[in-house]
């Protein structure tokens, strides 16, 4: 008990810093592009660049005298800071978030004058979590029609003010804490204890607090100095690829079983391409490396201290092409030796460790590897992107914990995906599983988030680059896919795992983690003149437009979206299996609906859907979540075979109104 006391704080601390630290660099990681293109243009354009332009680096007199601004300056001290606190904004609160973090962030910008990463860091998130309590205030108070107007207002208001709290309340402290931190770094390396800094960065690499270590506290201290310096040596503290290099290399010649095997395309990945928690488990197999690690890293910085190196921006992601992109002009040797260094320690500390020990971790190195990466992946809280290239897997996906989360994801996020969603929904509660929050989005919005991603078959390789971490699984009947008892079998298999690992884990799921029912509808989202039992089209096309047309006369769609309707079945089909087809509209077309309708349409005979029989034709328009509630009782419906006999035997509206459950109640 006392064991499992003192465990439990420590487990709790490393997963709340590992979320704090993955907040802070949400905001600086979707803006590296910004920070890369700002130190390419800032190495090329400023006096001492390679191809120095006064237009553009902002350095000497224009024609009439004044002097130039240039894109340097104004990038780092508006731009950058910005997108930080949008991004952070967006984060806590969406886009309405996003612009009311910006906008104080303006303040603090223009009242500290010099570049104010950690000030918008603070302000982004800051807007939109005031912001989100103000709107909560007057949720469902605001009179019809004016809600527009209190928004916008409300928005500006509180913008306008926290830009005033920003300029004489937050940048004064910001200011401090940048200054201080700046002499702090300035008398680490002045007294030739930078190097220090890797006994703490290399074992929080392995911990995952990397990202929240590089990105969230060293970018912004780096890009300050690069300003006043022209190159920072704190770009490369973290991010330098020799220390994870060296150890790869050791196991690549002393190394044993799938170890050894998989060191080469692990060390190509590692230094080519930058994705340093592929080593991670080779130091998690035998821990003592990290000696290895640190050794590599500690050379690496004083190297760089030494030759007096650094970058000018991030190097992100770690990868060999680039730091070399951003490095100072007169860092080139610098930077490469300090790599060259590392890789060197790195792998002589490791080859001595990896000769010198007689045993592995499991009782094979297979084992040793396989469990290092599954403690990797638990560590992480997620499957790494990555793990499959250790394990040379092709196949079954690796989960590192119990599956929470899984979405539906189609083109518009409405349709197909709502009515899979509930399907799968509905299995994963029957098998034991409430918690499990199964949802559906579009395409453009996912995130990697999810345990397990479900498209159609010809979306999945749209959804794999936004969701890389993700378990994929691909359909092509929406209504009773046999992938559903699969994945069904993976949540079992999954969950008793974690069981077995951890008996708090049953415990810990609640109502409060069971997946959200969808909300009540308005009363007329199925109305009975949308209900058609003998539809007169005899294609596809003719169906949709019938379909859409329904939706038409309701007035809840315009022209346009009966087009985007077409346009949706050519891209992707909207046949479901158990004879019904719902045809909607593209994610661009959502500015056509005016209102949430839904329209069905029977066709008693069949008609032809891209080679499938169709006798069920569902129209649907959505605005928010409005219509999920009428989709999830159609596809409870159209996974019972009894219920759609039933339905293909209706002979008055009534009936059909009564098998989706009364959905206008």
């Amino acid at each position: 008990m006392a064991t499992e006391t003192v465990a439990k704080p420590r487990t709790s601390m490393r997963v709340g810093v590992q979320k704090f630290g993955t907040f802070l660099s949400g905001m600086i990681m979707p803006n590296i592009g910004a920070f890369i293109a700002w130190g390419l243009i800032t190495a090329l354009f400023i006096k001492t660049g390679w191809l120095p332009i006064p237009e553009l680096g902002g350095f000497g007199t224009n024609a009439a005298g004044t002097a130039n601004v240039g894109l340097v300056g104004p990038m780092i001290t508006y731009l950058l800071p910005l997108l930080i606190a949008y991004t952070g904004g967006r984060m806590v609160y969406d886009v309405r978030g996003g612009v009311v973090g910006a906008i104080g962030t303006m303040g603090v910008i223009v009242g500290a004058g010099i570049p104010m990463f950690i000030g918008a860091m603070i302000m982004g998130p800051l807007g939109g979590w005031t912001m989100k309590k103000l709107d909560a205030i007057w949720h469902g108070k605001i009179r019809p029609g004016f809600e527009m107007l209190v928004n916008n207002f409300s928005a500006g208001i509180w913008g306008a003010l926290l830009a005033l709290l920003g300029f004489y309340g937050i940048s004064p402290v910001v200011t401090a804490f940048s200054t201080a931190a700046g002499n702090f770094v300035q008398f680490l390396v002045r007294n030739g204890l930078l190097p220090l800094t890797s006994i703490f960065i290399e074992p929080a690499k392995v911990l995952f607090l990397n990202n929240a270590i590089n990105h969230g506290v060293l970018t912004p201290l780096g890009i300050q100095q690069s300003l006043e310096q022209g190159k920072s040596i704190l770009f490369l503290l973290e991010a330098n690829p020799g220390p994870g290099l060296g150890i790869l290399l050791a196991y690549m010649f002393f190394g044993k079983g799938l170890a050894k095997a998989s060191a080469p395309g692990a060390a190509i990945i590692q230094f080519l391409g930058g994705i340093h928690e592929i080593y991670f488990p080779y130091v998690l197999m035998k821990p003592i490396l990290i000696l290895a690690s640190i050794g590599g890293g500690m050379t690496g910085i004083a190297t760089l201290a030494l030759t007096n190196s650094g970058l000018v921006a991030p190097a992100a992601p770690g990868s060999i092409f680039a730091v070399i992109a951003q490095t100072a002009r007169d860092s080139y040797f610098g930077v490469v030796l300090s790599v060259l260094l590392a890789t060197t320690v790195s792998f002589l500390i490791a080859s001595v460790i990896l000769k010198a020990s007689k045993t592995p971790v499991g009782e094979t190195e297979e084992d040793s590897l396989s469990a290092a990466t599954s403690r990797m992946e638990s560590m992480k809280g997620k499957k790494s992107s990555v793990s499959s290239a250790l394990m040379g897997a092709g196949g079954t996906a690796v989960m590192a914990g119990p599956i929470k989360n899984i979405v539906f994801a189609c083109d518009a996020g409405m349709g197909s995906s709502a009515m899979g969603a509930s399907v799968l929904r509905n299995k994963i509660k029957a098998a034991g599983f409430p918690e499990v929050n199964v949802t559906n989005a579009s395409i453009a919005n996912l995130t990697d988030t999810y345990d397990i991603v479900i498209t159609h078959q010809d979306l999945t390789e749209r959804a794999k680059p936004a969701t890389s971490s993700a378990v994929h699984v691909s359909v092509d009947n929406f209504m009773n896919s046999p992938r559903y008892d699969e994945v069904v079998e993976l949540v079992q298999h999954s969950n008793a795992e974690a069981t077995a690992g951890d008996g708090m884990a049953a415990a810990a799921a609640g109502p409060a983690a069971a997946a959200p029912a969808e909300a009540a509808p308005p009363s007329d989202i199925l109305a009975r003149e949308s209900v058609v039992l003998n539809g007169s089209a005899t294609t596809r096309d003719a169906a949709i437009d019938e379909a859409g047309r329904l939706l038409l006369d309701r007035g809840a769609v315009d022209s346009g979206y009966v087009d985007a309707m077409h346009e949706r079945e050519e891209s992707v089909s909207t046949y479901m299996g158990s004879f019904l087809a719902i045809p909607h509209g593209t994610n661009a077309a959502k500015d056509h609906i005016m209102k949430s309708a839904v329209s069905v349409v029977r066709y008693p005979n069949g008609i032809d859907w891209n080679g499938k029989e169709v006798k069920f034709v569902v129209g649907v328009a959505g605005i928010n979540n409005e219509h999920l509630h009428i989709l999830s009782s159609i596809a409870k419906v159209f996974t019972n075979k009894a219920q759609v006999a039933q339905l293909e035997a209706a002979t008055s509206v009534d009936e059909v109104l009564e098998l989706f459950g009364k959905v206008n109640a």
